[in-house]
């Protein structure tokens, strides 16, 4: 693992409704490190939120974070209630389909799955 990708830290100007989302959408869980930092590990890439009024998006010219999901439709529905905000609906392009959301927070992220021929 020398020189690979090992953690990724996000911006969270609302750090517990962050960790809520991602735990209901995802089943992710966190450690706090006081009140201004939370932890995530196991989510092929470990990372974390720390406190900030900025967001994580492409417009601003921010990384887009994609996660795999076997079934697109369940995870974007999950995204929904969990109350992410979906701002590009499912769409095809060669060898896969995905979505990209933003959390409650205003970080960018994106989910795709394969398209198996």
């Amino acid at each position: 693992m020398n020189e690979k990708l090992s953690y990724v830290e996000f911006p969270a100007s609302d750090i517990i409704a962050t960790k809520h989302f991602f735990e209901q959408a995802f089943n992710w869980s966190f450690t706090d490190y006081g009140p201004d930092y939370t932890s995530f590990t196991d989510q092929g890439l470990s990372g974390g939120f720390y406190k900030s009024d900025l967001a994580s998006t492409t417009d601003n010219g921010s990384a887009l974070l994609v996660l795999l999901s076997d079934d697109l439709e369940a995870t974007q529905e999950n995204v929904i209630n969990a109350g992410g905000k979906i701002i590009k609906p499912i769409f095809s392009f060669p060898g896969g389909r995905r979505f990209q959301f933003v959390e409650p927070s205003g970080n960018e992220l994106a989910v795709w799955s394969i398209i198996n021929d």
